[in-house]
């Protein structure tokens, strides 16, 4: 088996504003695993928040990991192994996918049949970042005009307070107008509890479909305070990160949103999944600062999750990876064997 590691810097079309900050470029990290004549990748996205900063960082950590020996062991072992070490899963959901594609490639088959789902029916959510209605008018065409997209999720939660965040969603409501199109809203956990239960009435009144970790993480305790007569269904995102994390709040909310990036690979998702399933929760899968390649190892679980969120790599120029195309507004896996997407060799360290 022979591993190498590519260092490639995302840039952004239109920089990121949520709640806690804007996003601009990023540099991410490809793994690139070789066995039998078969090349299989996967991508890491580096955070702080996440466990691991740098690039650089989460090489010295799967390098470090992977000299214990990681051939004969299965995915899922080698993934508990890693929880077992606090590998952070930003960096380890490199080597799960990567091993995952290799796996499906194998068996000569795509991934998403290879785990028994079928292709997704769901159209993709497109993210606005959080903007001025200035930003706004001009952003939206430029995002639904002859692309297919047929949702947007829209940040809220914005430093300057709820009458920024009404601001902004009326301008996307004029904006929209001619277009079919649905809205969700993400707050990031912008709002304290009596914010988001008067911003849960006002949206709901403006016909969005569901609201998204509307208070921090930490404060899931008080999510029984907007679950009751909710007007809105609630999703949390930051706040469940591993399928050990739902018991805690599943009575009051309507679902999650998994991140590999945040749960560490195609392995916890699936245990997510389930576990979600088990407590009569729906699911969402979304993204982080990800190219094709990240992308395409969800969309290849994404026929089994209920909302789905992969637009990152629309929003690179250019997506230096090539995988999971849009189709009607569909994020899709491919049919090549495996999960479909690589690094373009152009882009090679």
């Amino acid at each position: 088996m022979k591993i190498s590691y590519h260092k490639v810097i995302l840039e952004k079309r239109f920089p990121l504003a949520i709640s806690r900050g804007i996003r601009y470029n990023s540099d991410n990290m490809f793994l690139c695993l070789e066995k039998d004549g078969i090349t299989a990748w996967g991508e890491a996205a580096p955070g702080k928040s996440e466990g691991a900063g740098t690039v650089e960082e989460v090489q010295q950590i799967l390098e470090k990991f992977i000299a214990q020996g990681i051939e004969g062991v299965s995915i899922q072992s080698l993934y508990d192994l890693a929880r077992a070490q606090k590998i952070p899963p930003c960096a380890y959901v490199a080597l799960d996918t990567a091993l995952w594609d290799w796996t499906a490639k194998k068996a000569g088959l795509p991934l998403y049949q290879m785990l028994g789902f079928s292709k997704p029916q769901t159209p993709t959510s497109v993210t606005i970042g959080i903007n001025t209605p200035e930003v706004v008018k001009e952003r939206i065409p430029l995002l639904l005009k002859g692309t297919g997209v047929k949702s947007l999720k829209i940040k809220l939660g914005s430093p300057e307070g709820v009458t920024a965040d009404k601001a902004m969603f009326k301008q996307v409501l004029e904006s929209t107008r001619n277009y079919s199109v649905k809205l969700r809203v993400d707050a990031n956990g912008g709002w304290n509890v009596s914010e988001a239960q008067h911003m849960m009435r006002w949206l709901a009144d403006r016909k969005v479909d569901y609201i998204e970790q509307p208070l921090k993480e930490g404060e899931e305790s008080e999510l029984i305070h907007l679950y009751k007569n909710r007007p809105l269904p609630i999703y949390v995102d930051e706040s469940c990160r591993f399928a050990e994390n739902i018991p805690a709040f599943a009575a009051h909310v309507d679902g999650v949103n998994m991140k590999l990036m945040k749960c560490g690979g195609i392995t916890e998702a699936l245990r997510i999944i389930a576990t979600a399933r088990a407590h009569g929760l729906k699911t969402m899968i979304g993204c982080m600062s990800e190219s094709s390649v990240a992308i395409a190892a969800a969309a290849a679980i994404s026929g089994g999750i209920d909302h789905i969120d992969l637009d990152s790599h629309y929003n690179l120029a250019p997506d230096p990876a090539k995988g999971a195309p849009m189709v009607d507004g569909i994020t899709l896996p491919t049919d090549f064997p495996g999960h479909g997407a690589e690094l373009k060799k152009e882009f090679y360290a």
